[in-house]
């Protein structure tokens, strides 16, 4: 009886979380649990869209400023309003995420382009004033609603952990089943004689 193998994972990441030293202080964000508890099962797709954005490592911090439900992507050390380049850059990744058939997605938490929930938003007088939604993590969540994306802060709960485990294994099978009947299709075309 053949072995049947289980689909590979398609996971998008955060990919500070590798522990590539894609942060603004040159440094990493590792997750060695998230890797240990996810690794061996998952093709990994990473992204960082700061430095997909061209800032360099390392680099002046940003920080989301203004309304929770708009805020601005700001270099406070500059006062450079980076929201409009970063909103181009994240919508032009995730068309290339699309395009990947990924199947779910670990975004690093309270960070400003990759945080889902609870990101600081700033004031005027750069004080916390209220919590929002990174603008990387925004567009992938709008345009990919049906996608499951976690932050890995809250995958060290078992119990989310293991929802999310189980929604992005049946999201690889999905995607598994449909390129298998994709290629069957194309194979059957292939096969059939041309008219002449």
């Amino acid at each position: 009886m053949a072995k049947i193998e289980r689909e590979k994972i398609r996971l998008g990441v955060s990919a500070c979380l590798l522990g590539e030293r894609v942060r603004y202080d040159g440094g990493h964000k590792r997750d060695n649990a998230l890797l240990r508890a996810l690794g061996a099962e998952v093709e990994w797709v990473p992204v960082c869209p700061e430095v997909e954005l061209g800032l360099g490592v390392p680099r002046p911090p940003i920080v989301l400023v203004g309304s929770r439900r708009a805020p601005r992507l700001v270099e406070p050390t500059s006062g450079r309003d980076l929201t409009g380049p970063m909103r181009r850059v994240a919508s032009a990744r995730v068309s290339q995420l699309t395009r990947l058939g990924l199947d779910g997605f670990v975004l690093k938490s309270r960070s400003p382009s990759c945080g889902l929930r609870n990101v600081p938003v700033r004031g005027r007088d750069g004080r916390s004033r209220a919590t929002g939604r990174g603008l990387f993590a925004a567009e992938l969540a709008r345009r990919l609603p049906r996608l499951a994306i976690e932050e890995e802060s809250r995958l060290a709960n078992p119990r989310l952990r293991a929802r999310f485990v189980a929604r992005v294994r049946a999201a690889a099978q999905r995607r598994a089943r449909a390129e298998s009947a994709a290629d069957s299709a194309e194979r059957t075309q292939s096969a059939m004689p041309t008219p002449r």
